[in-house]
């Protein structure tokens, strides 16, 4: 199958080399003409996924059109706040006749002021083909390498054409699971960065082992109420694009997300954090955003509300847990 990676962060990358490794045709395509010339020279991306040499069945370019003439899957590897953006340029430099039976994004985030999930904004820029997301506990650096992972295809539906995608990502080293839920599996892969920040301030202020297994299991909790009051499947949220990604993402040394909280923790204001910097933090303006729906829609969501206040009303982490740990008494 020919695929087309349209951005090439860590994530984006990664998922190119390991299309590339399963002998897929696979275009990488850089947001940046300079990026794109200077992965081609060195066959490697030095600024995002250092050390890692792309096969030669990766190709690289800068020219949007060429590749999306020859393109049967499309992944948007951007940031959610950037895919509405990134849809865009697809949907211009379209060919007449393209052959794309779906687009994938590769995002963890809702959109600030709509609250769309990716897949939602995808469908607003390009209704005309089917689009979902793919999503999971998976760090590039892991996938880059080809240590075993896992993953979800989330669509509206399983079609021929879906069965098809999955069996091309998949391969020894990443099983591709599919599910019609996809809220709950964007929802899942969105809020996990939310928790992740707060792992990361309980691991900033060195409270040990028993504060993070409390945090993720109420984390957990918190997932599931928030999503299924937003119309997703419960069940969905102890699957890999749910519990999975949270273990991963909080308990992962290279995790962007709980690199930033564990920094906040101790000590270091956000505005320096976010000052500068070249890799995107997803669960920052996610927490923005998730804060909006949820009072907007009344859902109860304390850790959440908690996060929101560190990283938006300079409430410190330690002032946050103590709200958090003195809130009224109920049953679990």
């Amino acid at each position: 199958m020919n695929f087309a990676v349209i951005g090439a962060g860590a994530w984006g990358t990664a998922f190119a080399l390991h299309l590339g490794r399963t002998g897929q045709r696979v275009a990488l395509v850089p947001r940046r003409a300079e990026q794109a010339q200077a992965i081609t020279a060195s066959r490697e991306n030095t600024d995002y996924l250092p050390g890692v040499a792309l096969p030669a069945a990766v190709a690289v370019s800068h020219d949007l059109g060429g590749v999306l003439a020859a393109a049967e899957a499309i992944l948007l590897a951007c940031p959610s706040q950037a895919l509405r953006a990134t849809a865009a340029h697809v949907r211009a430099a379209l060919p007449a006749s393209p052959r794309v039976c779906l687009i994938l994004s590769l995002a963890k985030g809702l959109e600030l002021g709509t609250h769309l999930r990716p897949s939602q904004v995808v469908a607003e820029v390009l209704p005309q083909f089917p689009s979902g997301s793919i999503t999971g506990p998976t760090n590039a650096g892991e996938v880059a390498r080809g240590l075993p992972a896992a993953m979800v295809l989330a669509v509206p539906q399983v079609t021929a054409e879906v069965q098809a995608v999955q069996t091309a990502i998949s391969g020894p080293t990443l099983r591709v699971y599919t599910s019609t839920d996809v809220a709950g599996a964007e929802f899942g892969g969105c809020l996990k960065n939310i928790y992740a920040i707060a792992a990361g301030c309980a691991d900033g202020l060195r409270l040990g082992d028993n504060t993070r297994a409390a945090l993720l299991t109420r984390a957990l909790a918190e997932m599931v109420r928030v999503g299924t009051a937003l119309g997703a499947r419960p069940e969905t949220f102890y699957g890999l694009s749910g519990f999975g990604d949270l273990v991963a993402t909080c308990y992962g040394p290279w995790s962007r997300n709980r690199e930033f909280g564990q920094h906040i923790g101790e000590g270091r204001t956000v505005a320096e954090l976010m000052s500068h910097r070249r890799t995107v933090v997803e669960g920052y303006k996610t927490t923005e955003a998730f804060q909006g729906l949820c009072v907007a829609k009344g859902i109860d969501a304390p850790i959440l509300r908690e996060m929101h206040a560190i990283l938006f009303g300079g409430k410190t982490p330690a002032s946050a847990l103590n709200s958090l740990m003195t809130r009224g008494l109920k049953r679990e």
